[in-house]
């Protein structure tokens, strides 16, 4: 017995040593293999004999063959790397339309300066039709250069939404995968009563979710049968045991331009998921930057071309061009765009359009417009601002939004895009060059009988002015000094006059007298003018129509001081507004880069700590080869002692 014992207890250790050989010949065989944990084998003793001289031992068995594994260290990997893939896409996105933005020669800035330059060479000269040609195509290189900033920031948002579609259907081949490793680990874990677990498949598994990770967000619930269940960020259920559910894009119910994810129901039916509710990875990342700094860059260069537009169209109008006829528009304005919800049941319409002399308050952000059943409610989606509810018309931040057609129903909703789309109808409106209003369109003069001292100025006129303009040559408005009375007399009849002196302004109603003061500015009309000085008694000054618009630049000056004026959002210029913009898309460019190198560290810790857990080490292995090289050569030897035992029992029989 003791020959046979011996002889099945090296039986055990052969086996062991067998098994410890596998064992590490599989971790070197897949040390490169992605997701590999490194494999123990666990070994324990028999159940030993027991014998009046005590218990003597039976060899060895082989418990289990255990995976180096951590679940905490491996959902840190996994959380930490779903995290730096949003920022890494983030940062790559943002280095994009960062440089596009601030290149000192593709950027606005120089463009900007160049079509104002243009407009100081008519100031200088606005009877040179060369000039104004120099103006006209500096106004096309400005609206091309908006256009190749719009254009590049487009395709930056068709993209973005073509690698969340491409993404969906990877994320879903991963999730289909999963659900079919759950079911044969499942299998394989209930046929040894739970007691083994089928180490391949679990790596290749959490493999997957890693993948995953990398694309999106996700978390991961284990159950007691050896299946995983995994949720997105949201709580929607991706791979519940052995079954997926698959995600899919549809457009965007309230922005039809965007993809939206959307998550398939066993019916069919596509429940949104808001881009809120999908965090991390390269899905997080995408939706991040197209839903906040490319959809803010959008704007703000839109409300830049729509202030400008407006305003210069304005001032334009105020003049007359070298034949002597009323500046039209200088550029095309853009007309804000309305999209209904795709979910509207209701057949009403919904326009907006901006107010006259509304620019300065229009805002860099879109607008939803909500009907409730009873009032319609406007709310500003930049800063999430709602304005009372009422019935449109409504006047918000320089737009007036109103309804017509059918009727609402409740629940409808309408997106307002007043800037988002505007420098796609940016453009130069005239091509002939004499066309360009550069001069103003009234002229003053002191007759010769004048005896005084007073002087007027060349006078300009404002937006009113367009509503009751001077009447042709020779129609013109003469003032009259009496000295008595230190008055003004000869305004028109049917308007009030404004005298501002020093910042104080004082209204006088039509037809009464007004007070001469020297050095203030008088408005009538429209018209404003500044006399000074000590008139005569009976002194006319003279306010009458331009008929020599050729050596007139008034208006072209004015055009050119609309480059400094604060017009846009009432705080910036032209210039100082694209500034504010590559300033704020360079901030959020640096603050990324930050985080994203941050975060980088931290996932090379994290993958760090994993490895030396579960990687496999070569140096370790080679080790572990040679030891149970020994184990296995020493088991054998006991076998042929037991052997040899054997035979020498036999012998003694003989």
């Amino acid at each position: 017995m003791a020959s046979g014992s011996l002889l099945s207890i090296g039986l055990s250790g052969l086996n062991a040593a067998q098994a410890g050989l596998t064992t590490t010949g599989h971790n070197i065989a897949n040390v490169n293999t992605a997701g590999f944990s490194r494999q123990q084998v666990i070994q324990g003793t028999q159940q030993p004999m027991y014998t009046g001289a005590g218990y003597f031992g039976q060899g060895t068995d082989i418990e289990t063959v255990r995976r180096m594994y951590n679940e905490f260290l491996a959902a840190q990997t996994q959380q930490t790397t779903a995290s730096a893939t949003a920022l890494d896409t983030m940062r790559t996105q943002l280095k994009q339309i960062d440089s596009l933005l601030s290149d000192p020669a593709a950027g606005l800035a120089p463009a900007l300066d160049g079509f104002f330059g243009g407009i100081n060479g008519v100031a200088g000269a606005p009877g040179d039709v060369a000039s104004r040609q120099v103006m006209l195509s500096d106004a096309q290189v400005l609206v091309g250069r908006f256009q190749q900033l719009a254009g590049s920031m487009s395709n930056q948002q068709a993209s973005a939404n073509a690698q969340v579609a491409e993404a969906v259907g990877t994320i879903n081949a991963y999730a289909s995968q999963i659900a079919s490793l759950n079911r044969r680990i499942a299998e394989l874990t209930a046929a040894s009563n739970g007691l083994q677990q089928p180490n391949d498949l679990l790596d290749q598994r959490d493999e997957l979710v890693l993948n995953l990770n990398k694309l999106v967000g996700v978390s991961t619930v284990p159950q007691s049968d050896g299946m995983l269940n995994v949720y997105l960020s949201s709580g929607s259920a991706l791979v519940v045991g052995m079954s997926a559910n698959a995600l899919t894009t549809v457009p965007d119910s309230g922005n039809p331009v965007n993809v939206q994810i959307g998550m398939k129901t066993t019916s069919g039916k596509v429940v949104p998921l808001a881009s809120r509710d999908l965090s991390g990875g390269s899905i997080g990342g995408l939706l991040e930057f197209r839903d906040t700094t490319l959809a803010q860059a959008q704007n703000s260069l839109g409300q830049i071309a729509s202030v400008l537009a407006q305003t210069f169209n304005d001032q334009h109008a105020l003049g007359i061009d070298l034949s002597g006829a009323p500046g039209g528009a200088f550029f095309t304005a853009p007309v804000p765009r309305v999209q209904p919800a795709l979910t509207n049941t209701g057949n009403a319409t919904v326009a907006a359009a901006l107010v006259p002399g509304g620019a300065s308050a229009l805002t860099a952000s879109d607008y939803r417009v909500a009907y409730d059943g009873a009032n319609y409610t406007v709310t500003r989606l930049s800063d999430n601002k709602a304005f009372p509810a009422g019935a449109l018309p409504q006047t918000v931040d320089g737009l007036q939004i109103t309804v017509s057609g059918g009727a609402a129903t409740a629940g409808d909703s309408f997106l307002v895009q007043p800037t988002t789309y505007a420098v796609s109808q940016f453009g130069v409106a005239i091509t002939d060059p004499r066309k360009i209003a550069a001069a103003a369109p009234v002229s003053t003069s002191l007759p010769a009988t004048n005896t005084g001292s007073g002087r007027i100025s060349a006078g300009s006129v404002g937006s009113a002015y367009l509503a009751s303009p001077l009447p042709p040559p020779p129609a013109k408005v003469t003032l009259q000094y009496a000295t008595a009375g230190n008055q003004l007399t000869g305004f028109p009849a049917t308007q009030s006059v404004t005298v501002t002196l020093n910042g104080t302004s004082n209204t006088y109603a039509a037809g009464a007298p007004v007070p001469y003061q020297s050095g203030a500015t008088i408005t009538f009309g429209g018209i404003s003018v500044v006399i000074s000085g000590a008139p005569g008694n009976n002194d006319a000054f003279v306010v009458a129509p331009n008929t020599s618009p050729a050596g007139d630049n008034r208006n072209a000056l004015a055009l050119a001081a609309l480059q400094s004026a604060n017009l846009v959002g009432g705080t910036a210029s032209y210039g100082g507004a694209y500034g504010q913009l590559v300033g704020l898309v360079g901030a959020t460019t640096g603050q990324v880069m930050v985080e994203a190198a941050a975060q980088d560290a931290m996932l090379i810790q994290a993958r760090k700590a994993e490895q030396e857990v579960s990687g496999v080490n070569l140096d370790e292995e080679a080790a572990n080869m040679q030891r149970y090289q020994q184990a296995y050569q020493a088991s054998a030897k006991i076998m042929t002692v037991a052997t040899v035992l054997f035979d020498s029992i036999l012998a003694i029989g003989r």
